[in-house]
This record gives structure tokens, C-alpha cells and sequence, in this order.
């Protein structure tokens, strides 16, 4: 038996592979060379993107002779073996040694300037001159004085360039793949800094822990009206630096999917060689993703809250117009309150303003009848009966629009609120009218603002001719009929 020895050797397509094949978008050389020079403590980077050249130089450490050997060291574990950076101590984004050779996506020649204390040289890697020899792995280096007006630092300047970047998509690469929030540490992208992503609305931040680290981030709620497919879905980050966008169940949503924006940070995710995605059958990220299925829960929550807050708004307009049709309507019917003289306001009053007393002539007899019917009525009740009665209304929700109408002297409250879809589409308790949300007609009607608006006025005024007349509901409703049409007939004629 002979034992023998077999050589591994790699042939150098395989580099070029790597450098043109692994990531998908050329603009990712741009956050590559960015996040090598934040893990190199430079508090400043130009990127210059030019029509001829592509230049990405920093202030950071720079490097010696055994900074090149380990740079250009494939697949190196050096930021995995230290994973804090020296002056600032920052935790490390390169992993697997392999980003530097997204350059080939861009261009086929790139040149590495660098400086620290006395040592400065330039490493060329030229695409075509390295296929050109298989069996030689060397690269052409310059040794020269270092200038000390320079300083330390990094320059990688990538020319004969296959393809042209876009501008717009560079500043987007370096807001979403770069931590650009991070302390001393700013980028310039052809003379013009660029800042984080600012969203309006309501902010919401988290922090929550697990065995593998801490999860934290921010999710914002935008304004309906902000509401876009752009970018939906919470940007996942690894050591600050996005890695993709997940939904995390957001899909279920309908359009309010497209009010949430935020960012998640675990730094504790493994991720795949190309930074494009997740280890998803890990422990990690099952952990993960459960705990952000929690946190986006709440967000659900709190998104519903913000919905019943507009809608509650847009209940209060339609009420408060209801209110003062219905009170200008019964203005001009006075002998159809069952609570007196009704206040008639001048134009363009509303609801509980003050408003001169006026009497028709003739009316005046029937109003003072009509109000000793209604006294001795109440006296006809007697205390026993009223300790009996109960209230059918327990307990308003947060979301109850109550607003009040000034009649005479007394007047109707009216409140609006959630009551059950088996409830009544509206009764009366006292002075107080109740209208269901959640009767399907009332729901119908909300849709459109007039129609709403009118649905509030006719179950009203349902309401108050009933409350004039209980025994003779024809009567009730004749009169209904009347002050609605006077309500919205005649308001509209005269605009």
C-alpha cells in the first residue's frame, strides 16, 4: 500500500466567477468598498462616480504590507477572528473575504492605494493580465514614500468599466446597506453627503431579547395619504447593514400593508455569502422571525387604532352637519320639538350656538299646549318607575362620537358607537339618541359622505317625532318626513 498526497489547486476562473457572478447588481461593489472602510475606522469615505473611473477613498487605518497580504488573502477569517475594529470598536460587517473581487462586476482593472505611518504602496489587479498567466498568482505592487499631508487611509479606484452606474442607485445602496447612523462615520457620494431615510408618521421603536442577542429597531406608520408600493416591508440589517426586506406575515394586511415602513437590526443572523438572504432553516432566524411576527403584531394593533381615529373624525363631520340640518329643520317646524321653543340660528351657526328664539305666528298657543302635555306626561311617571328603569347602554367604547343639540331650553344628544351587529340600527335612552355602527345599513350608508350624513339626519329625526308623539307613530313619521325634506331639500335649493 502506498500512501500518497493529492494537491488542492483553484483555478483562477474561479475568482473571476466569484467576482462577476456572485452578486446580483453591479452597485453592490459600492457598499462592499464602503463597509471595508467602516470596518477600517475611517469617519469619512468619497465615493466618486465618474464616466470613466469608479473611486471609493477613505481616512481609515490603512494598511502595511501584512494588511495587503491579508487583504488579498481569499476567503480570509481575519474579521471573523477580530471582530471589533481597533480604534472605534466596531463590530466587524465583512465576513468572508471575498467581497473586494465585486469590483469585476463594474470594471475589469482596479487598483488598491493605501498609506500607514511610513509604508504607502499601490496593488494593481488587472482581469486580463491575471487570465493571461494560470500559473502565476502575484500581483504587480508600487512601494513608495508615504506623504505624510496625505495620511492614512484607502483608495480603490476601479477603471475600464463594463458598465455605467446609476447615481440614484448608489445613494439607495449606501442608505440601505450602510450604517450611516453609525457615530464619526459619514459617506460623500460625488460632493454630496448622504443621510438616512426619514419617514412621517407614528414611530414606533422595539427592543427584544433572545438567546442568540438582542433584536431592536423602529417601525413607522405612514400617513394614508403617503400610502405606496415603494420599498413595503421592514428592512432586515446585520451588523447595520441590510440584508433583504421581509414581510413577516404583513401580507394578510390588504392596503394598510402599504403604510409600514421600519428597519430591524440582528446581528446575530447568519446570512449567505452574497449578503442576498438568511440561513432560514437556522435556530436563529426561527427565533427571529417569531419574535418579529410579535412585535408587528402590536403594530396591527396600533395601525387599527390610528384607522378608528381618522374614522372617528370623519363620524364627528357628518354628525356635526346632521345636527345643524336637523336643528334648522325643527327651527322651521317648532311645533314638531317635543322640548319647546327651538333656538333658529343665523346662517352658518352650528350646533349649540346661541340663536335668536323665533315664533310663527299662530304657534305660539301650540308650543305652550304641546309643552304642558310633555310636563304632565313626566308627571305621570312616578319615582318607582324610573329607579326601575335601566339603561340599556352600559359602556361607551373610546371611539363613541357624542355631540349635543340645543332645542328651547333642553335639548338631544347624540352618540354614535359600536353596539354589535345584532343591536338596533338606533333607540333612545332620556335625551339621548344611540346610533350602531355596526348595523349593516348604517355601514352602507358611511361610505359616502352625503349619503352618511343623511343616514345620521332621517334615524334623528326618526327619533325626536317619536319623542313628540310615541302613541301615533304615522303621525311621527309624517312629521319626519317633513323635517327631513326641510332639512336637506331646502338647505340645498338655497345654495
Amino acid at each position: 500500500m502506498q500512501k500518497l498526497t493529492l494537491p488542492i489547486t483553484v483555478d483562477k476562473s474561479h475568482l473571476i466567477a466569484i467576482g462577476e457572478q456572485l452578486y446580483v447588481r453591479s452597485v453592490e461593489l459600492i457598499r462592499e468598498l464602503v463597509n471595508n472602510a467602516y470596518d477600517a475606522d475611517a469617519t469619512e469615505i468619497r465615493v466618486s462616480i465618474l464616466k470613466d473611473r469608479i473611486e471609493v477613498a477613505d481616512n481609515g487605518t490603512g494598511m502595511d504590507m501584512d494588511g495587503l497580504k491579508q487583504y488579498f488573502n481569499i476567503g480570509s477569517p481575519e474579521k471573523r477572528l477580530h471582530n471589533k475594529s481597533k480604534k472605534y470598536h466596531r463590530e466587524r460587517i465583512g465576513q468572508f473575504g471575498i467581497g473586494k473581487f465585486s469590483t469585476l462586476t463594474a470594471g475589469t482593472l482596479f487598483e488598491v492605494k493605501t498609506q500607514c505611518g511610513d509604508f504607502a504602496a499601490t496593488v494593481t489587479f488587472d482581469k486580463n493580465e491575471w487570465e493571461r498567466h494560470p500559473d502565476r498568482w502575484e500581483l504587480p505592487m508600487t512601494v513608495y514614500p508615504a506623504d505624510p499631508s496625505r495620511g492614512d487611509g484607502t483608495t480603490v479606484v476601479i477603471s475600464k468599466l463594463k458598465k455605467e452606474l446609476s447615481i440614484s442607485d448608489v445613494e439607495k445602496c449606501i442608505v440601505e446597506s450602510v450604517p450611516i447612523k453609525a457615530p464619526h462615520f459619514k459617506v460623500i457620494l460625488n460632493d454630496k453627503r448622504i443621510t438616512p431615510r426619514e419617514f412621517a408618521g407614528q414611530r414606533i421603536p422595539f427592543m427584544e431579547g433572545t438567546e442568540f442577542g438582542p433584536i431592536h429597531g423602529e417601525i413607522y406608520i405612514l400617513p394614508e395619504s403617503r400610502a405606496n408600493t415603494e420599498d413595503i416591508g421592514i428592512m432586515c440589517l446585520v451588523k447595520q447593514v441590510m440584508v433583504k426586506r421581509e414581510f413577516f406575515g404583513m401580507e394578510s394586511w390588504g392596503p394598510d400593508m402599504y403604510r409600514v415602513r421600519g428597519e430591524v437590526n440582528a446581528s446575530f443572523l447568519p446570512i449567505t455569502s452574497d449578503r442576498s438572504g438568511f440561513i432560514i432553516d437556522s435556530r436563529e432566524y426561527k427565533v427571529f422571525y417569531d419574535k418579529m411576527i410579535e412585535i408587528l403584531k402590536d403594530v396591527k394593533r396600533i395601525l387599527g387604532s390610528l384607522s378608528d381615529k381618522k374614522e372617528t373624525q370623519r363620524v364627528k363631520r357628518s354628525l356635526k352637519d346632521a345636527l345643524h340640518r336637523v336643528q334648522k329643520a325643527l327651527s322651521r317646524n317648532p311645533e314638531f320639538s317635543p322640548f319647546g321653543v327651538v333656538p333658529l340660528s343665523t346662517e352658518g351657526n352650528m350646533p349649540g350656538e346661541a340663536g335668536m328664539v323665533m315664533e310663527r305666528k299662530g304657534e305660539k298657543d301650540k308650543e305652550r299646549s304641546s309643552a304642558g302635555e310633555e310636563k304632565a306626561e313626566e308627571e305621570r311617571l312616578t319615582k318607582e318607575e324610573k329607579k326601575e328603569k335601566k339603561p340599556t347602554v352600559k359602556k361607551l367604547t373610546p371611539g363613541a362620537v357624542v355631540q349635543k343639540m340645543k332645542l328651547g331650553n333642553s335639548g338631544v344628544s347624540c352618540c354614535i358607537d359600536h353596539f354589535g351587529g345584532d343591536a338596533p340600527e338606533v333607540f333612545t335612552e332620556g335625551t339621548i339618541i344611540y346610533i350602531n355602527r355596526d348595523h349593516p345599513l348604517y355601514k352602507r350608508e358611511e361610505k359616502k359622505t352625503d349619503t352618511h350624513t343623511m343616514h345620521i339626519a332621517r334615524l334623528m329625526t326618526q327619533e325626536i317625532s317619536l319623542m313628540k308623539d310615541p302613541a301615533n307613530p304615522r303621525q311621527a313619521y309624517e312629521r319626519q318626513s317633513r323635517l327631513l325634506k326641510d332639512a336637506f331639500v331646502d338647505n340645498d335649493n338655497s345654495k
